[in-house]
């Protein structure tokens, strides 16, 4: 008898140990003790860099997220892959300059253009290799959202994905346009934060599958117009004189109110602690009045040159917080530059994923620096938009030197209706113009060469990499759109 209860006793040690090798296979990187971390990235939509009484808006009220990045990281450089929308999104989940992916725009609903199957995505990456996964909010990575003939969220890694093609419509009051996994949904009751704040709180409490680690991405869309704000919120901004001021403000906190229920929500089920958060901004602010629907519009570049669709810092420096206890250091304010682009080779990192090395990334692993260690940026951070605001087609930020340059000739990958899409234009830049940012963050006076020496050397790195980055771009072809269905008034 008693051999057997030793045997049966060894048995059991055995089984245990297998079942806490799977666990730990599961939760753990290799080498690495810690549990992998959990992942959530909250996306704005034409929040500006100076939109946050952390960033120094004199108005606005943003406790929530004033709070996050006191426990936490603020960088005062953090950029997003491009000064609008759909590129933007592009670059965040693929790490690669959104011109390589062929997400040249804003998409249109019904038009060719999407985030192609072939890209390798944050969520794809993580998913494959044990973490559950989920999108809400704003997706626009598609024109025929929600249709076979195009890549949907699932297809992008997503297990669960509650999402609207572009914007929430009507308004951001009682949306009627959001998607569950392939279902119409009908109308939902709220403002749109509230709504996206809610599914993503319900899918970490009942929906998430609690033996992996997540990554989930919550794309807001405050405050994109057309914008609705509540009343209690609007009546907090009496000094709000200029019309539609106090509706922007109050859409700038509502989201602010959203993301605390969601902080809220992670301390409730006890995952704060093992959550790396990222917080920030899909481009710049809109600019006052550019399109009759947008006389809400008073977001704030905070003193930067440029708003959205611009390649000056206003369009593409935004808010960008990170909090991880344990990990990240509260209380900080960094300088280093950071990129939206980084996100998919940092956490790959640190969830022990292989990141694709079958094609060019273009944004570089900064576990260093969150982890208060030295890093050095290894390649210039690069934008390409062609129908930037002034004309510029390319922009690249090596240390504190910005260089822009002007297409040789219009870039023909697509008309400026969107309606065309031909061969690649690979020729190169030129009208160059220079800023050096410790002393000229506003972008003001031009650099000489004679003024910096390397100025040539940055020159004919930037016409490089725009001749790279366009002859990687796939060619779209297009049926003519009509004009009313390009939503130029409401939804670009």
């Amino acid at each position: 008898m008693f051999g057997l209860r030793l045997i049966s006793s060894s048995r059991l040690v055995g089984a245990w140990l297998i079942l806490l090798a799977a666990s730990l296979s599961q939760s753990e990187v290799a080498g690495n003790e810690q549990p992998r971390p959990n992942f959530l990235v909250i996306l704005c939509d034409d929040l500006g860099y100076g939109d946050l009484a952390c960033y120094g808006h004199p108005a606005i009220k943003t406790p929530n997220l004033d709070k996050l990045a006191a426990d936490g990281i603020r960088f005062t450089d953090c950029y997003s892959a491009s000064p609008v929308c759909s590129p933007s999104r592009a670059g965040l989940l693929t790490g690669r300059t959104p011109s390589r992916v062929g997400v040249y725009d804003w998409i249109p609903a019904g038009h060719v253009m999407h985030l192609k199957s072939s890209e390798r995505t944050i969520a794809t990456l993580l998913k494959e290799t044990g973490y559950s996964t989920c999108h809400v909010g704003k997706w626009h990575l598609n024109g025929k959202f929600n249709s076979p003939d195009q890549p949907q969220p699932s297809d992008h890694g997503f297990e669960h994905w509650m999402s609207t093609q572009n914007n929430a419509a009507p308004s951001h009051e009682n949306p009627t346009n959001f998607v569950r996994n392939g279902q119409r949904i009908g109308k939902q009751e709220g403002y749109s934060c509230q709504v996206v704040a809610r599914e993503a709180i319900e899918w970490l409490t009942n929906g998430r599958d609690k033996n992996k680690p997540f990554f989930q991405f919550v794309c807001f869309h405050e405050p994109h117009e057309p914008l609705a704000s509540p009343a209690d919120l609007v009546a907090t901004y009496p000094d709000a004189k200029e019309k539609g001021q106090a509706l922007y403000y109050a859409n700038v906190t509502n989201m602010d109110r959203a993301v605390g229920q969601i902080m809220q929500a992670l301390d409730d089920l006890k995952l704060c602690n093992n959550t790396l958060v990222f917080f920030t901004s899909d481009n710049g602010p809109e600019t006052l009045n550019r399109y009759p629907n947008a006389w809400r519009s008073h977001g704030s570049p905070g003193g930067l040159r440029g708003m959205k669709l611009w390649l000056y810092e206003g369009g593409i420096r935004v808010p960008g917080i990170v909090r991880w206890p344990g990990v990240v250091k509260p209380g900080q304010t960094i300088k280093e530059p950071i990129c939206s682009l980084d996100l998919l080779p940092t956490f790959c990192n640190l969830a022990g994923a292989d990141a694709p090395s079958d094609r060019t990334l273009d944004g570089e692993d900064v576990n260093a620096l969150l982890r208060g260690k030295s890093f050095t940026r290894n390649k210039p951070l690069f934008w390409h938009y062609f129908r930037a605001l002034g004309g510029w087609q390319a922009a690249m930020r090596d240390g504190d030197i910005v260089v822009l340059g002007r297409a040789a000739e219009k870039l023909d990958k697509t008309s400026g209706e969107m309606n065309e899409f031909s061969e690649p234009n690979t020729e190169g830049l030129s009208e160059f113009e220079a800023y050096r940012l410790s002393v000229d963050v506003s972008q003001k006076y031009k650099l000489l060469p004679a003024q910096n020496r390397s100025l040539h050397q940055s020159i004919q790195e930037l016409s490089r990499r725009y001749r790279q980055v366009q002859a990687d771009g796939p060619t779209w072809q297009t049926e003519p759109l009509p004009r009313d269905r390009l939503g130029r008034d409401s939804s670009y």
